[in-house]
């Protein structure tokens, strides 16, 4: 939705996407690995490489963070992995950027992921067709969180979903 930037994008409950299943491991050594590389995107904004392979190395920061340190179900981390994925990708294939930021907050009944890039220009969710084999990063995005956005910063943008959370 190019142009609403700082507008928030409630998820129309009811509507189900179709998207490939990630099956995390409780114990994922790469996961761990990369912690310990990159840093906790909870205490921080961790800065990766804007490159193909990093949305990997982002799944995985994910999964730890989701799974391991905040105790969440299987599949509240398969939800969280996977449009983890797409804004990395899009940072990654759009703006043209060296480097990008991720960061992960989680607040009672929220949980929010960032991912922050140097352009300005604002994604756009596009209508998705059945046979389409790309551009479903937003669309999945706006099906599987409850809220999504764009913040314009002075030098870039950080693009961001919540997911509610089921607190103990």
């Amino acid at each position: 939705m190019a142009g609403l930037e700082g507008v928030e994008h409630p998820r129309r409950h009811g509507s189900s996407a179709t998207a490939a299943r990630w099956s995390p491991a409780v114990e994922d050594e790469f996961a761990l690995r990369a912690l310990e590389l990159f840093g906790n995107p909870t205490e921080g904004e961790v800065q990766l490489p804007s490159r193909p392979e990093s949305a990997a190395t982002a799944r995985r920061l994910a999964q730890v963070v989701v799974l391991r340190h905040w105790g969440l179900s299987p599949k509240m981390t398969e939800d969280a992995v996977l449009l983890v994925s797409e804004l990395v990708g899009n940072a990654v294939r759009h703006t043209g950027a060296r480097v990008f930021g991720l960061r992960m907050l989680r607040r009672r009944g929220w949980v929010r992921v960032e991912v922050r890039d140097p352009s300005r220009g604002l994604p756009c969710l596009m209508p998705v067709q059945a046979f389409d084999v790309s551009g479903r990063g937003l669309f999945l995005v706006d099906k599987l969180s409850d809220r999504w956005g764009v913040d314009l910063l002075p030098r870039g943008k950080t693009t961001w979903f919540e997911m509610r959370v089921a607190d103990r």
